[in-house]
């Protein structure tokens, strides 16, 4: 059974940070991933890392966010600083799988809200 469990989200003021955390179970990995999405907004990519180690960021979150992974853990972090009430979402991870077709998954997504 594949499951991908997220936490590490919560309330925070602008200029603060949090660190979000998903552990993948059941699948084997290629790459991984969080993704946001707003209220009345679309669903948009955040941060990626791939099996190698590379990553990319969103525009609007260079300098700010940064991604790491525990291979042997199947786990990816998401370091979020200088937080903006704009990176008020709810943040998903995402998982694709090394085999070809590759399969996605999603976690059930948590709350992150910057507010004073």
């Amino acid at each position: 059974q594949v499951q991908l469990v997220e936490s590490g989200g919560g309330l925070v003021q602008p200029g603060g940070s949090l660190r979000l955390s998903c552990v993948a179970s059941g699948i084997s990995i290629y790459a991984m991933g969080w993704y946001r999405q707003a209220p009345g907004k679309q669903r948009e990519l955040v941060a990626l890392i791939i099996a190698s180690g590379g990553t990319s960021y969103a525009d609007s979150v260079k300098g700010r966010f940064a991604i790491s992974r525990d291979a042997a853990k199947n786990t990816v972090y998401l370091q979020m600083s200088s937080l903006k009430p704009d990176d008020t979402a709810v943040y998903y991870c995402n998982a694709l799988t090394q085999s070809i077709p590759r399969d996605v998954y999603w976690g059930q997504g948590t709350q992150v809200t910057v507010s004073s």
